[in-house]
């Protein structure tokens, strides 16, 4: 990966942590006073859409920290470590927690005529699709094996090879 190309995405997840930290600071409070005007009727949603909401935003977080620590490693030349594993590991597990919490908001929106129906099965489409992602990941981490793999058996025959030599 080229400096530049490191560089572009470093000020990309910069970007995105800092507009989460603006969702965080900013926005969900906001979200809380606008919910505090919900009809009784709808009261018991404050809280679990919140709740689901801060969540969320940590769920981004995880994953934008996890890529820096990789796109770290990639311009060191180490990705190809067992090291790598731990950061695809945690961005795979947030992705998957990412899923369940769009699975959650479904199911606290389900009940009464808060929404549309048709909007709880978005929610689901949109579940299925992020553990999808996660398990592209998944796919993701295997490659990585495969190639860490190689890069070790490269290492031993290179020194069986130094050793002949």
């Amino acid at each position: 990966m080229g400096k530049l190309t490191v560089l572009a995405l470093r000020a990309v997840l910069v970007v995105l942590l800092a507009g989460s930290v603006f969702v965080q600071a900013v926005m969900v409070p906001l979200l809380a006073a606008d919910l505090e005007g919900l009809r009784s009727a709808y009261a018991y949603l404050r809280t679990p859409l919140l709740v689901i909401a801060v969540l969320a935003v940590v769920t981004v977080q995880v994953v934008l920290v996890c890529v820096w620590r990789l796109v770290t490693m990639v311009r060191r030349g180490t990705v190809f470590s067992h090291g790598a594993f731990r950061y695809v590991d945690v961005i795979t597990g947030a992705f998957v927690a990412a899923a369940l919490l769009v699975f959650a908001l479904g199911v606290v929106l389900a009940p009464g005529e808060a929404v549309a129906p048709g909007v709880v099965l978005l929610l689901g489409g949109v579940g299925l699709a992020v553990l999808g992602v996660a398990l592209i990941v998944l796919v993701l981490r295997m490659l990585l094996a495969q190639a860490v793999a190689r890069d070790v058996e490269a290492a031993r025959m290179q020194a069986e090879l130094a050793e002949v030599i």
